[in-house]
């Protein structure tokens, strides 16, 4: 009987083998990705913006740097932006704290009908209007709400757990009817660009060099102007408070301890007066400004990330983002996508391999093409890819050096 063990041996080998199907054996159960930089890298680097501010660089030294043929100029920036804070929502609280024990610890809550003050409330969607709950309030339904907040306090506004603190100007709800969604609510705070949006931007810590600081101020002084020319239907808003425009983190960002009264120092420094202030200008008009955390070694050309070439947004040496001690975080890094992301990615079965079928001048890579294991294959921009599978930039598997004085696309 044994000598009969190892033919059975080698048919179950065989029906094993050819059980298996060949094409998802040589399909890789993921893929690693090994890149720098974070965001898109057009305009400003803002790592390479405090390098420069450690060399001893000026704001307006390093704002001509990264936009090269604009100029920074005095600006008229007096008049007030609507800023969204709480997106299509269906509930938000508001509860107000007082800075000071002389100070009465209420806002005010107005809406079509009455007036009237508060110490905390709560909105809620009913249909096409919004219902005010607190204690002792028995109020009618309103399509839109405002408060405000009394002298000496600020606001805390609650959205599931998440809160931001208001001290300046009028914070409204609207109700706002959202194609398939029904209606939901649309906050907005409206206030000063001049001082009291900026004293709120958080996009930089308050610890780094003035210079640095004040990069970013005029910067986001900049955006801001740009985007003042209409309410937008989408937020009811001219601008977002999160980073899909520039974010905004209100009142916390002065309360930080030492550093919040630096933050604030640094926004007068770049004011002219009270109705005028510093900002970013080609052609006499202010620009579209555009600023990431780094850069995989050069800025990004804006024509190639979204096609438009506009003049001040060229590519210039960034070597501060590859910098491990400016950049820990994104000086290099790696990431690993699962088979099922990245089929998912391409909207293909599976993924056996990928090519890049394109660069830029600086090395990014503008296109990106999977084949299947089936020999199906799929194009997407490096946008749209890196969007899908959440890489920090476009700079990745780089050839070893790439220079501006490189043909306008790579291929590999």
């Amino acid at each position: 009987m044994n000598q009969f063990k190892p033919k059975v041996i080698a048919l179950l080998l065989l029906i094993t083998l050819f059980s298996i199907n060949p094409a998802q054996a040589s399909v890789p159960s993921s893929f690693k990705f090994v890149g720098s930089g974070y965001g898109h890298g057009v305009g400003m680097s803002q790592i390479g913006a405090k390098g420069q501010a450690l060399e001893g660089k000026s704001a307006v030294e390093i704002l001509n740097y990264y936009f090269p043929g604009a100029s920074v100029n005095q600006v008229s920036d007096s008049q007030t932006i609507r800023v969204n804070t709480a997106h299509q929502v269906d509930v938000v609280s508001f509860t107000v704290v007082s800075e000071s024990p002389t100070a009465n610890a209420v806002m005010n809550l107005n809406s079509d009908s009455m007036t009237t003050s508060i110490v905390s409330v709560k909105f809620v969607i009913n249909g096409s209007q919004i219902n005010a709950v607190g204690k002792n309030l028995n109020l009618p339904p309103a399509n839109l709400w405002s408060i405000s907040p009394a002298s000496g306090t600020y606001i805390v506004q609650n959205v599931g757990g998440a809160t931001l603190k208001l001290k300046y100007g009028t914070i409204q709800l609207k109700a706002v009817p959202i194609t398939g969604k029904g209606s939901k609510i649309e906050v907005t705070d409206t206030m000063r660009l001049h001082d009291e949006y900026l004293y709120g931007i958080s996009e930089v810590p308050s610890m780094w060099p003035a210079a640095a600081l004040q990069s970013q101020i005029i910067a986001s002084r900049t955006y801001a102007i740009s985007r003042m020319d209409k309410v937008r239907s989408d937020c009811d808003c001219n601008i977002y408070s999160s980073k899909y425009d520039q974010v905004y983190g209100g009142y916390t960002k002065e309360l930080e301890p030492k550093y919040g009264a630096i933050w604030h120092q640094n926004v007068d420094a770049t004011t002219v007066d009270t109705r005028s202030a510093l900002a970013i200008t080609f052609n006499g008009t202010p620009i579209n400004v555009y600023f990431s955390s780094s850069s995989g070694g050069q800025t990004q050309r804006a024509i190639d990330v979204w096609g438009t070439d506009i003049p001040y947004l060229t590519s210039v040496p960034d070597p501060w983002s590859l910098d491990p001690k400016l950049n820990p975080k994104y000086y290099k890094w790696v990431r690993v996508i699962p088979q099922e992301k990245m089929a998912q990615a391409f909207s293909l079965p599976d993924v056996k391999k990928y090519v890049i079928n394109s660069r830029s001048k600086t090395g990014s890579v503008l296109k990106i093409t999977a084949y299947s294991s089936a020999g199906v294959k799929s194009t997407l921009a490096v946008g749209i890819f890196k969007t899908a599978v959440k890489l920090p930039s476009s700079w990745f598997n780089q050839p070893p050096t790439i220079t501006l004085e490189d043909s306008s696309t790579v291929t590999n």
